[in-house]
């Protein structure tokens, strides 16, 4: 009796089409962050920083679901760029505050139209794109639990 491997078939996958859709659309991203001297994961930190202003390696951690170890490079690069600082928290010196620059708040005007060129290649309907968003943020929450 032959096995059933139809499940192991990529027409049968979830993770497949996830996987391209997230490199294809952070491929078009690459030429627009070019510009603002950018990858797209150091962007998504800037976004994090243009709402937060400030923060400690342990919150941005949890909110980017970044590791730290992964985290603390990035957070070097875009110092290095003059779009943050990185400083000891005077009670406690295990605590590296962060905080966006000056530099780094003017990047935010200068990466503002990003989204709608995204938007346009990516050619959803806002409630197309709010039904994704939704189970996107889903599936991250259940993988999450695990």
């Amino acid at each position: 009796m032959e096995k059933d491997f139809e499940a192991l078939k990529l027409k049968n996958q979830l993770c497949f089409p996830l996987y391209l859709c997230a490199k294809e659309v952070v491929r078009r991203y690459t030429p627009l962050l070019d510009s603002l001297n950018l990858t797209y994961t150091q962007y998504i930190v800037m976004m994090y920083f243009w709402e937060a202003g400030k923060s400690n390696v342990k919150e941005i951690s949890r909110a980017l679901l970044i590791d730290p170890s992964t985290l603390t490079p990035l957070l070097k690069k875009l110092e290095a760029k003059g779009y943050i600082t990185r400083a000891r928290s005077e009670q406690d010196e295990r605590n590296l505050i962060v905080k966006l620059t000056a530099e780094g708040e003017a990047l935010k005007t200068k990466a503002l139209s990003i989204p709608e060129q995204i938007g346009k290649c990516i050619d959803l309907t806002a409630e197309e794109a709010e039904t994704l968003y939704n189970i996107l943020y889903k599936v991250i929450n259940n993988v999450e639990k695990e």
